[in-house]
């Protein structure tokens, strides 16, 4: 057990620690200025775990390496993906955007089915960017390092809090920009972003 929480201690502060300024920290930044915090960090929970799951097990276990360049490739097919369907929404004339919540002209809100059907796939797809933008990345390997050298199960969790909380901060600061700036402008942005990192990985710079 004490190797478990030390496992989880050490994992969690050096993935905190090198997801400070990291691509996936940029893009929750994005999802923090376009959906609810709350699905924000689920969606990170959501995609850390995996990719970091994936980590443990091929690195910690197995001990062996993820295959770089397939994966660069595609990862950055999949992103390209994701700035085509901000374009979309952008493109689409709803100037709320499907994943806001809306108001009653009282400014009271109303039932929240529209929410309730629409969270999933927010948290799904914010999962799958981040899980996506995670392979192979220097977080990952350094989790698949750490589980080598301890227990698997705490470096995990610690490894998916540590990188869940470091984007948090990423996220919060998109929330408080993306209340000064047009919900069109957000989904602008997220598709030059989610491009710029599709060609990045197809190119092979990260």
């Amino acid at each position: 057990m004490v190797d478990v929480v030390g496992a989880l201690v050490a994992a969690f502060g050096v993935v905190f620690v090198a997801e400070l300024g990291d691509k996936t920290q940029l893009l929750a930044l994005g999802f923090g200025a376009q959906h609810p915090l709350r699905l924000v960090a689920a969606g990170l929970v959501l995609g850390y775990g995996i990719a970091n799951l994936l980590a443990v097990i091929v690195g910690g276990i197995l001990g062996a390496a993820l295959p770089d360049r397939p994966v660069e490739i595609v990862s950055g097919l999949v992103f390209f993906g994701f700035a085509a369907l901000a374009l979309r929404r952008a493109g689409s004339g709803d100037p709320t955007g499907a994943d806001t919540e809306p108001t009653t002209g009282d400014g009271a809100t109303p039932p929240p089915v529209t929410v309730r059907a629409s969270a999933p796939r927010v948290v799904g797809s914010i999962g799958l960017a981040i899980a996506v933008a995670e392979m192979g990345d220097k977080t990952q390997i350094s989790t698949a390092t750490l589980a080598s050298q301890s227990a698997p199960v705490g470096v995990w969790i610690g490894a998916t809090l540590g990188a869940a909380a470091s984007g948090m901060v990423g996220a919060i600061a998109g929330r408080s920009v993306g209340h000064r700036i047009s919900t069109h402008a957000v989904d602008i942005a997220s598709a030059v972003l989610f491009a710029a990192f599709g060609l990045a990985m197809l190119a092979g710079w990260f």
